[in-house]
């Protein structure tokens, strides 16, 4: 009769070990991409706070591909506040996927250990 537990405790482990793997590497897939969406986010402000000190006559160009196109101010400025705005959104939802993914590997755990408890009390 121990056979058929310990097979069972070790097949709950192989698949907790196999979730927790996969479930750190998203988790560290997400902190990265934060990190560049920060990254993004923080030169879009600095650039647009740079804009903004010039005068309105300014000829300001957008780059796009290897040509150059010519922007008003106001566009230039719309377009770094959108970036900065996607920025802030894309970073709250990978935080919540993030979350999301450490709380699915604590239940998984949880499990694991209600099921040796459970087997230690028999």
């Amino acid at each position: 009769m121990a056979a058929p537990v310990d097979l069972e405790l070790k097949k709950a482990f192989a698949e907790l070990q196999a979730k927790m793997i996969d479930t750190q590497q998203k988790v560290k897939l997400s902190d990265l991409q934060i990190e560049q969406l920060s990254r993004m986010k923080k030169h879009a402000n600095l650039t647009h706070a740079e804009i903004t000190s010039l005068p309105s006559s300014t000829r300001m160009y957008e780059g796009a591909g290897r040509m150059f196109i010519l922007q008003s101010k106001d566009e230039i400025a719309n377009q770094l506040l959108e970036k900065q705005k996607t920025a802030d959104e894309k970073i709250k939802e990978l935080e919540q996927k993030k979350t999301y993914l450490e709380r699915s590997v604590k239940d998984a755990e949880d499990n694991i250990r209600e099921m040796l408890l459970s087997r230690r009390a028999h």
